[in-house]
Parts: structure tokens; sequence; C-alpha cells
């Protein structure tokens, strides 16, 4: 964890995280608009506070369960950007072989993005279990959207979790729309967190775009769960700027809601807070500059897989491996 830096390094640090995150996805999107990457990507542009303040709360030794925009909680945990990169580009040097929304860093302890919604809560809670049981005092933190706290997999595994004091924190990313459905329109109460007192454990809400709200909220959280307390949930209000994927065009949503949001987007709130000067702020960007740029220059380098390995990974021999 990161409570002992000083203020001045912290704010490095979430500077240079975030504006990673921004200039990754800006350039996941230009490869998609070349036509160079196969598929579809979901961005995280709008959100990066949210994965750099919960994740500079963890242990090197802690999981995250992610989702199908899952680029930034990688990031933000300190994942090759070559490897990165190379995997949205389909290319045999990326992370895991499954494309944008299923890459697996198990060094950095993500347990891998997840195109079904709601499909990584279980997984992280399952991890949660694993680590009480192991005694180790590892905590798991499972993000995922609005849309999923309506999903059953969310009731299931916060009940579990619960009832067991598991260690883990729920992270709810609400950018208010799952795909083009805004979750105002299909859900009762409009806090998320609220739902956190039917299941007796604590829940709260942040403002999603201030990185310092998210990494208090989530630190706390995280020292509860590593004492043995149990779980939290945490509903970040933020928004994304893009449409659900980088083929869509989010003409669903207001522009005036949308240009509120933007006006006081994730970097602009850490900006104001004056604890970076413009030059320190223009010393990280050109940093981070030099190091998407050397990604993207390793993602199109890369050799795309051998025809032969079509079906490498997809069986398992059970008794082989036994």
């Amino acid at each position: 964890m990161s409570t002992k830096k000083e203020p001045k390094e912290l704010a490095k640090q979430f500077y240079t995280v975030m504006y990673r995150m921004r200039r990754f996805e800006e350039e996941v999107f230009e490869f998609y608009k070349r036509g160079l990457m196969p598929g579809l990507a979901h961005l995280y542009l709008g959100e990066e506070a949210v994965a750099a303040g919960a994740c500079v709360a963890l242990r090197e030794d802690d999981y995250i369960g992610s989702t199908h925009r899952g680029h930034g909680h990688l990031v933000a945990r300190g994942a090759d950007l070559d490897r990165m990169m190379a995997e949205i580009l389909g290319k045999k040097t990326g992370y895991s072989k499954g494309g944008s929304m299923h890459i697996m860093a198990m060094d950095k302890g993500i347990l891998g993005a997840n195109g079904i919604v709601g499909g990584e809560i279980p997984i992280a809670t399952g991890a949660a279990y694993s680590a009480k049981l192991r005694g180790t005092e590892q905590v798991t933190l499972a993000f995922f959207g609005d849309s999923a706290s309506n999903e059953g997999t969310f009731h299931e595994s916060i009940n579990m979790a619960a009832a067991w004091n598991l260690p883990i924190v729920y992270i709810i990313e609400n950018n208010l729309f799952g795909i083009s459905v805004d979750i105002r329109r299909v859900t009762k109460e409009h806090d998320l967190y609220k739902r956190a007192e039917g299941y007796g454990i604590p829940g709260e809400a942040v403002d999603g775009n201030d990185v310092y709200a998210v990494y208090e909220a989530v630190s706390r959280a995280v020292e509860r769960a590593r004492k043995g307390e149990g779980p939290t949930l945490i509903e970040c209000k933020t928004y994304r700027w893009q449409g659900h994927h980088v083929g869509d065009p989010g003409e669903y949503r207001a522009p005036e809601e949308l240009a509120a949001w933007k006006a006081r987007e994730p970097l602009v709130v850490l900006q104001e807070k004056g604890l970076l000067s413009d030059g320190e702020i223009e010393e990280i960007r050109a940093s981070v500059e030099k190091e998407i740029a050397q990604a993207c220059k390793f993602a199109e380098e890369s050799d795309y897989p051998d025809v032969s390995e079509a079906y490498k990974d997809v069986f398992v021999d059970i008794a082989a491996s036994v």
C-alpha cells in the first residue's frame, strides 16, 4: 500500500497512472479506426480515477477480478504495456491469447478480464475464499459495472462473502449506462451502494472522478478485509466518454450530460488540487508518451500466431495434469 508516501509522490503516481490509461485507450481506439484490431474494445476513457485510486490501495500479492472494460485495471496494476497492446492486436507476444476482453496477468494478480456481465464477481469471490482458507491475508477487488449489480451473480456472491466474512471489496463502476440502457430508468434506487445494507456489510458512494476519494475509500475497505472483518461495497460514480465499445457512437446519451462530466474529468480534478506544477505534469506526460509509442511499435512489429496454434490452450488433458 502507498499510505506512507508523501503527498507530492502520491500525486505524481496517480497522475502518471491515469495519463498512462488515457493514452493507452486513445491508441487502442486509433488501432481500431485503422482496421488493425480484430474485434471490438470497451474503452476506460473517463473512468481512470477508479482503477488508479483502487489499485494503489493494494499489496503486490492481492487479486483483481476485472470486466470487459478492463484495460484500465491492468494498466493501474502495472501490467506490461507492450504485451497489453500486442494482445489488443492479436499478436503472439500478447498476454494471454484472448484479446481485449480476456486479458489475464496472473503475475499482477489479474484473474482475467471477462466478457460476461457480472461473470468476474463470483471468480473474485472465490479468490477471496481461497485467501481466507490459506490464511494469507490477501484481499481481492471485484470491479463491475452498474448493470452487473442487477445480475444474480452480484447478489449471490455478496451474500456468500458477507456470511463468511471474506476478504473482498466489491467496486461498482457506475458510469450510468449498461450498453445503451440508462441504469436510472431500470433501477428504482439509484444509489446502488445502499444494497450493502441488505447483506449487513458497509457500503458507501464516492466521487469516481476524484482519485483521492476512491483511494481513501478503498484503503479503508481493504484494511477491514485484511483484518478479517469482511467485505465492503463501494459505488464509484463516474462516466464513460465513449459508447459501449469502439464501434458505438453513444448517441443515446444527452450531449450536455457528457459535456458536464468531461468538464470535471479525473485528470482535471487532480490538477485542480494544486499538488503538481505545470512543469511536473508536462514531464509526466512526456515520459508516458514514450512508453505508449514503444508499446504501439512493439505491437505492430510483433508477429501473429501461426495457424498451428489455433487449438492450443483450448483443451486440457486432465489425466496428464494430475
